[in-house]
């Protein structure tokens, strides 16, 4: 027995629309997104990347009534809200999209997921080196929980102070030293007591306000926040989104089973034998202590490696990314180890219902899935399972099965061979399945 603490469901800050309203403000900032997904998911080759290719952007902005900026932000939209989805030459529409007059869980996170790509939607100036870039949009939810706690306008000076002291403590933690001009290498104490002290200082805070100011347009741009002269103020949304991604802070710091601070790999293991509520719970503390980004690179990292549990724990975490998620797994697919586990998870982020998502597979492949999961069972569960996991085979008698398995050339056949061997009662089905372990051994047929 374990006693796990409860937390009360936290209440939003008084004065936060309920979601039917804050529903009906994502469904407006993306009203233009979903004519778009809607408009792409009923024509045939709209095209394949952003952006949206000519001749559909021409197509579009005629059939919409829209201008080809209005189509081309819309498509992004639709893309990092995950209304649409691009399947080779094909749009399809997502299941957002599929939920979205209904369903209002599925609008705000849509609207969520094109919150957390700000960065995306408004491009940062061509001017500005990529690591500057990438220290603002990790400085900028101080800014914004500062706008939150703020409950009103805040001035941008305020922010802008707050945001320079964010990227100082971040170049501190990573023990960086400014440079002087032309410098390729480590500078000199006294290059650097130089640099601090002179021109350096002013150089970064009129970078820092150019930063600023992209932030603060990018954020708008989402329907975030709104602009007022010198201030800048959170909407019902943002203020409602900040909120969210506070709690989720807050109970990663309280992860039941104290896993935040761990690699993935170290997470993962820490959740194995965790039942799939309370496995998830910690999933969503560890992600909330990261980025998403960051997370996601670190599970698929994890899931090539040679152990088969952490793979499939590694797609459960990933479960619970949702669309953030979607581009990366999507890139897996290429690769033979992860392929199952990502046309599995597809399946469900389109909408299959997880019983039949099964079908999306060739028989290679859920042949290869089994001799993978018989691998996790193997090294990390018991006998017993590895014998009932038999019965999981699509294959239906242990002759086809074995059959399948040999030609599959998973690099653990031979190894879940001889334990289902070891752990089978039937001497012959046993006698079976050694000869088969020892033919893939010896490369015989």
């Amino acid at each position: 027995m374990t006693t796990r603490r409860t937390r009360p469901a936290p209440r939003p800050p008084e004065g936060t629309p309920p979601r039917t309203e804050l529903a009906r403000q994502a469904r407006a900032v993306l009203a233009d997104a979903v004519r778009i997904a809607h408009w792409a998911a009923g024509t045939p080759g709209p095209g394949t990347a952003a952006p949206l290719a000519a001749h559909a952007l021409e197509r579009a902005a005629t059939a919409l009534e829209l201008s080809p900026a209005q189509v081309r932000a819309g498509w992004d939209r639709a893309r990092l809200a995950g209304l649409i989805e691009l399947h080779g030459d094909t749009a399809r529409p997502g299941w957002r999209l599929r939920a979205w007059d209904r369903d209002d869980s599925a609008v705000l996170r849509g609207w969520v997921a094109l919150f957390d790509a700000w960065s995306l939607v408004h491009a940062a100036p061509e001017d500005i080196e990529a690591g500057a870039v990438a220290e603002a949009v990790e400085a900028v939810p101080q800014v914004l929980s500062l706008l939150q706690l703020s409950a009103g306008p805040v001035t941008v000076p305020a922010l802008l102070d707050l945001l320079g002291q964010r990227v100082a403590e971040l170049q501190e933690e990573r023990c960086e030293v400014p440079l002087g001009p032309g410098r390729t290498g480590p500078a000199a104490p006294e290059a650097a007591e130089s640099a601090m002290s002179a021109a350096a200082p002013a150089r970064s805070a009129d970078l820092n306000a150019l930063l600023l100011d992209w932030a603060l347009e990018g954020l708008a741009a989402v329907g975030a926040l709104t602009l007022g002269q010198g201030h800048a103020t959170l909407t019902p949304l943002g203020n409602w989104a900040v909120w969210v991604k506070l709690e989720q802070i807050c109970v990663a710091a309280q992860s039941p089973a104290g896993n935040i601070e761990q690699s993935a790999a170290d997470m993962l293991l820490g959740c194995a034998r965790l039942t799939p509520g309370p496995a998830r719970d910690e999933y969503r503390a560890w992600l909330a202590a990261r980025t998403v980004g960051s997370a996601v690179a670190e599970l698929l990292a994890v899931a090539r490696g040679e152990d088969a549990l952490l793979r499939g724990l590694a797609f459960e975490a990933l479960r619970v990314v949702g669309a953030p998620a979607e581009p990366e797994v999507r890139a897996v697919l290429a690769e033979p180890s992860l392929r199952p586990y990502a046309l599995l998870w597809l399946a469900e982020y389109e909408g299959n219902d997880p019983d039949d998502a099964q079908d999306v597979l060739s028989r290679e492949e859920s042949t290869w899935l089994w001799v993978d999961t018989a691998a996790a069972v193997a090294d990390h569960g018991e006998t017993g399972l590895l014998v009932r996991h038999l019965d999981s085979a699509v294959q239906g008698t242990v002759p086809a099965l074995l059959d399948e398995v040999r030609a599959v050339g998973h690099p653990r056949t031979v190894q879940v061979l001889v334990a289902l061997a070891a752990a089978h009662p039937d001497p012959a089905l046993a006698k079976a399945v050694r000869r088969a372990a020892f033919q893939v051994h010896t490369g015989g047929a």
